[in-house]
């Protein structure tokens, strides 16, 4: 759920703080992996092999 979804001030503010955590764990993998983390098709696609070594298109065959 977005923050503009959210039905509540509580529920936005819920939002926000894990947004925020999000971002922050994102910001401190990176940093640890020394790269930034893949965005979008490729993160599905690097996510997909790691568990169990085939992509998403091989899944499917």
């Amino acid at each position: 759920m977005s923050i503009r979804n959210a039905p509540t001030a509580n529920g936005k503010e819920a939002a926000r703080g894990l947004e925020k955590a999000a971002a922050k764990n994102e910001r401190e993998t990176e940093a640890d992996m020394g790269r930034p983390l893949k965005k979008g098709e490729e993160r599905f696609e690097e996510r997909s092999k790691s568990s169990d070594g085939k992509g998403a298109g091989e899944k499917q065959r």
